[in-house]
C-alpha cells in the first residue's frame, strides 16, 4: 500500500491556500487527496477558509459567520500570497466539488468541520444534506477537532469515513475509535513522532507534514498517509521509496 498524499488546504505551500487555484494545483502535483475546512457564512452558505476570520488570507476583516456570501465573495484571497493571484475569490463547499468533478477526481476528499471555536448551528446537518443530495465520484472523509461535529455527522451519513483530528490530547479520539465512530487519527507529526509506537493499530495520516526528513518517516513507516502543503515534493519522493 502506497502512502497517500492529501494536500492541505491545496497546494498551500505554492498556491493561495483552500482556493480553487491550490486545489488545481494539488492535483496537477500528483496528490491523492485534497483536505479542506468548511465554515458557514451569516447567511447559511458553506464557506471553504481556514480560519474563522478572513482578515489573515483576504483583503477583508471580521468573522466568517458575521458576512454573508455575496459579502465574502467581493474579497480577494489571492493578493495575500502573491499578487500574480490577485482577484482569487473565496470559494463555496459547491464551487470546490464541481472542480473535482470537473477534474475527474477519484481520491480521497476529506472536509474538516470547523466547529472547535465556533459551534455553526447546523453546519453538520448542511454538509450531510449537501452530500445526500451530489452524487460524487470522490472518498469522502470527515474529520474534526470537535468530537461532536463527527458524531452528529457519523449519525447523519454512516456510511462516509470519519477521522479525529488532535494536537496532543487524544482521549477523545480514543473513545471515537473504541465506539467504532472513527477509524483512523489525524494528529501533528511531532505528537506522532513521539508517540506512534505506543499507538493502537490505527489508520494514520499526520499532519502537517512539510519536511523531507517527516515526509521520509511517514513513507518509511508506510502511514495509511499525510497531508502536507507540499504535495508535489511528497509525490517526488515518494516514487523513491515507495515505487508509486
Amino acid at each position: 500500500m502506497l502512502t497517500q498524499i492529501i494536500a492541505h488546504r491545496g497546494s498551500k505551500g505554492t498556491r493561495p491556500e483552500n482556493t480553487l487555484p491550490a486545489f488545481l494545483a494539488a492535483l496537477q502535483d500528483g496528490a491523492d487527496g485534497i483536505e479542506t475546512d468548511v465554515h458557514l457564512s451569516k447567511d447559511g452558505q458553506l464557506i471553504i477558509m481556514h480560519d474563522e476570520r478572513v482578515d489573515r488570507t483576504t483583503d477583508g476583516t471580521g468573522r466568517i459567520v458575521d458576512l454573508t456570501l455575496a459579502e465574502l465573495k467581493q474579497l480577494d484571497a489571492g493578493a495575500k500570497f502573491d499578487p500574480v493571484y490577485a482577484g482569487t475569490r473565496v470559494p463555496t463547499l459547491d464551487e470546490v466539488v464541481q472542480l473535482l468533478i470537473d477534474q475527474k477526481f477519484t481520491g480521497i476528499f476529506n472536509l474538516e468541520i470547523k466547529t472547535n471555536k465556533i459551534h455553526y448551528d447546523g453546519i453538520e446537518t448542511l454538509v450531510a444534506d449537501y452530500f445526500n443530495h451530489h452524487h460524487v465520484p470522490f472518498k469522502l472523509v470527515y474529520s474534526s477537532f470537535y468530537g461532536k461535529s463527527i458524531e452528529r455527522l457519523h449519525a447523519l451519513q454512516p456510511e462516509a469515513e470519519f477521522d479525529s483530528l488532535f494536537q496532543a490530547k487524544f482521549q477523545t479520539a480514543k473513545r471515537l475509535h473504541a465506539e467504532h465512530v472513527i477509524i483512523g487519527y489525524h494528529p501533528d507529526i511531532r505528537w506522532v513522532r513521539r508517540h506512534w509506537l505506543l499507538l493502537p493499530k490505527v489508520q494514520l495520516r499526520p499532519w502537517t507534514v512539510n519536511t523531507e526528513r517527516d515526509m521520509k518517516f511517514c513513507f518509511r513507516h508506510r502511514f495509511a498517509g499525510l497531508i502536507t502543503d507540499y504535495p508535489g515534493l511528497a509525490h517526488r519522493l515518494r516514487l523513491k521509496m515507495q515505487g508509486g
